[in-house]
């Protein structure tokens, strides 16, 4: 059961209240490269990225933001754009007035409260929401020295600081987040932060690490919060192009039945009666049937497709399969549902598969009208 969290707009994206998990990523490219970001965004929102966020170490790098929306638009490439924001809160003012849907802001390496009021005050007159947050490195000194160090306790103590500051202010539009690097505590003081505000809760583990590693750690501390009902949306970090981020939190989503749209793929584990390549197989559908995965998404559809090592098994095992396929000795059978419609050669089961899904993909979509 989702924890009941207030409502945010971020751009045309619903956070909180029971909206769907939104998916963000982070672009790497520098934001003052208006061909090279607004490629990367694209990409991002093609794959299935809900949200995505642009650093701001500059007053040029806030300017560019109303270029490369305007860009976008005209693209038809309509997704919300977050600004990150570090040290100077004249960037913040800044990119809100070139159009950012929503600012990123750590209060606590921004200056004093003044400045912090008058981000706040700027937002309010946009009507934009702020995410703010802390992390294991920017705890307060005296929560420190009290804790001894950094704690789930200290983390959520010092989110709710940053909470209380902006409701000072008479803000509440607002998301909250605490990262840290370690799973555990991440988990703890999510949890804990959780329990004592109604603020939607961006979610994740920061420095993951390397796209193995990084992939292993968030689906452990995100997929954990989200099997408890935390979070409302969330970034998977990784050190890898963005990308491979947004594939691997629509998995995760999958994985977890939070989202039962786009293409469900299984595969069987290999073992003595496997006589084909199945992990090479597998992995060319999975890739070849990314942008169909992205598109069932888009539509609200959804499809399970099985790729299975035994032509014996294969079609029993997988028997809720709207298409599948099992192979040995340079063949493949091709099923639906159980049932074995057709033999091909194992070189056509992934243009087969692929042909095979768009044409249902079509299907759904023809049988709304």
């Amino acid at each position: 059961m989702r924890n009941n969290t207030k409502k945010i707009m971020c751009g045309k994206v619903q956070i909180g209240a029971g909206a769907p998990v939104s998916i963000q990523s982070m672009c790497n490219v520098k934001t003052t490269d208006i061909e090279l970001v607004t490629g990367q965004i694209k990409e991002l929102y093609l794959a299935g990225c809900d949200i995505v966020r642009v650093a701001i170490p500059d007053m040029e790098a806030a300017n560019a933001i109303k270029i490369i929306k305007q860009q976008l638009k005209a693209e038809t490439v309509d997704i919300p754009i977050v600004a990150d924001i570090h040290f100077d809160y004249k960037l913040a003012i800044a990119a809100i007035e070139n159009g950012a849907d929503k600012i990123r802001i750590n209060p606590g390496n921004i200056g004093g409260d003044d400045r912090v009021r008058e981000v706040v005050k700027k937002a309010k007159e946009y009507g934009i929401p702020i995410r703010v947050g802390v992390n294991s490195g920017s705890l307060e000194k005296d929560i420190l020295e009290r804790e001894g160090g950094v704690t789930a306790k200290g983390l959520a103590e010092s989110a709710e600081r940053v909470v209380k500051l902006l409701e000072s202010m008479d803000f509440c539009d607002m998301v909250v987040s605490i990262k840290s690097s370690d799973v555990g505590l991440n988990f703890e003081a999510t949890k804990l932060l959780s329990e004592r505000i109604d603020y939607p809760l961006h979610i994740g583990v920061t420095e993951a690490g390397t796209r193995r590693m990084g992939e292993i750690k968030s689906a452990a501390g995100i997929g954990a919060l989200l099997l408890s009902g935390i979070g409302d949306t969330f970034r998977v970090s990784l050190t890898s192009a963005p990308i491979n981020e947004v594939n691997f939190a629509k998995d995760l989503l999958k994985a977890i039945g939070l989202r039962k749209t786009g293409i469900e793929l299984v595969s069987c584990p290999t073992c003595g009666r496997t006589n084909i390549d199945l992990e090479g197989i597998a992995g060319k559908v999975e890739k070849a049937l990314r942008p169909l995965d992205a598109e069932f998404s888009k539509a609200g559809k959804s499809i399970k497709i099985a790729v299975m090592g035994c032509a014996v098994n294969g079609p029993g095992e997988s028997r809720e399969a709207d298409i599948g396929v099992a192979g040995g000795n340079g063949k493949a059978v091709v099923f639906s549902k159980g049932v074995i419609v057709k033999t091909i050669p194992e070189a056509e089961i992934v243009p087969e598969i692929t042909r095979l899904a768009s044409l249902e993909l079509q299907r759904q979509k023809g049988a709304e009208l």
